[in-house]
């Protein structure tokens, strides 16, 4: 994609997130840059994205030494536990905390380390069997036993929706992500932080804007389609 166009896309996207989020106090456009050149990566500096989202380890680290180093790039994919080894001082944030063995194995490393790693929980809102996360029965005594851990920090909650064709069907979830955080915030558990909301991707990131999301994970509506398998 040529800058003047990435630029262009950067800006709408920001004035349609700002406008949709303005009652929570807006959201964070996450740019997921997964199979996108690292060079046009790095123009969206330039258009104001400061946070990155990577679905897969060996991709972030075969980036790596070509992105802007100001970016925060966030792993935003299922994480393997044989994976977290390699990427544990490389990323700023795990997004997709989903299971006891990921999070005593971050932990594990983190400390090994002589790093902190901030963390989000994905929680399965619509209890879709194909996807990850934590069902949300099952939520709080996750983040109790979690909080504990040395090494990773808890510093909100992730969620991938349904894929819809109208994303009005999926804004019954968001809501209830929303309800959730703000329960957790209020709740002020040891060990738990609520500072970010990420939910909501191209298709439907502004639904997720309007019910509070913190930040909307935007790779197509951004970069366009992918440049290479």
């Amino acid at each position: 994609m040529e800058r003047e166009a990435l630029l262009a896309n950067i800006r709408e996207w920001q004035e349609r997130v700002a406008e949709a989020s303005a009652r929570w106090g807006g959201a964070e456009i996450c740019g997921v840059s997964k199979t996108v050149d690292p060079d046009t990566v790095n123009l969206a500096w330039e258009g104001g994205i400061r946070t990155l989202g990577e679905n897969r380890v060996q991709e972030v680290l075969g980036k790596l030494d070509r992105l802007d180093p100001r970016f925060s790039i966030h792993l935003i994919g299922q994480l393997q536990t044989n994976k977290v080894r390699q990427i544990i001082d490389k990323v700023a944030m795990i997004q997709s905390l989903d299971r006891d063995a990921l999070a005593d194995e971050i932990s594990r490393r983190a400390v090994a380390a002589g790093v902190e790693m901030p963390v989000l929980v994905q929680v399965n809102i619509a209890r879709e069997p194909q996807k990850a996360g934590i069902d949300e029965d099952l939520l709080l005594p996750f983040l109790e036993r979690t909080a504990k851990l040395p090494g990773l920090r808890i510093e909100g909650l992730m969620a991938i929706m349904p894929i819809a064709d109208d994303p009005e069907a999926v804004r019954p979830y968001f809501r209830r992500m929303r309800a959730w955080f703000d329960r957790l915030r209020d709740m002020d558990l040891p060990g738990v932080s609520m500072r970010t909301l990420s939910m909501g991707m191209s298709d439907d990131c502004l639904v997720a804007a309007q019910e509070g999301a913190t930040m909307v994970r935007l790779g197509r509506a951004l970069f366009g389609e992918r440049q290479y398998k």
